[in-house]
């Protein structure tokens, strides 16, 4: 065989996994925008709004752990953490052990917030499959759902 009878990559058809994971990627962040812009947060970025979350459901945090956690610079962390400060969403406290960090919690008014986005997001997900899916298209978005859970899982 020569390199002429070789298909070319680039050209060659997608496999079925090839293209159920992009289409699957695509599909999953239009989702998850879809639910953002139904809990417009006002003033909250998504970086905001994911820190707010991670306080209230993980618990009081470091800057640099909540960095490491969300993938940021600890400097892009600060910058988060003083906008949910001046908010009053979060708010800080000397580290127990350590003097030199500081700990950062979730306040009522970001529990509050964290609990309106989460709602707004449910409200729209369960409007959405209420009205646009039929009875069997629900049963195979459960099935789904159970499918996506096995692939997030370690």
């Amino acid at each position: 065989m020569t390199t002429h009878d070789r298909p070319d990559p680039a050209t060659a058809a997608p496999r079925a996994e090839e293209r159920i994971a992009g289409d699957l990627a695509v599909v999953v962040s239009q989702l998850m925008r879809r639910m953002r812009a139904a809990s417009s947060q006002g003033a909250l970025t998504p970086s905001q709004r994911a820190v707010l979350s991670r306080l209230y459901t993980v618990g009081p945090n470091t800057t640099a752990a909540l960095a490491r956690a969300e993938l940021v610079r600890p400097q892009s962390m600060r910058t988060i953490l003083a906008a949910l400060e001046e908010q009053a969403l979060v708010e800080r406290a000397p580290h127990p052990t350590d003097g030199r960090q500081v700990i950062f919690s979730v306040t009522e008014a970001g529990r509050q917030a964290i609990t309106s986005v989460r709602q707004a997001k449910q409200s729209w997900l369960l409007d959405a499959i209420d009205t646009r899916l039929d009875a069997a298209e629900r049963r195979t978005l459960a099935e789904a759902t159970d499918l996506l859970k096995r692939l997030v899982q370690e």
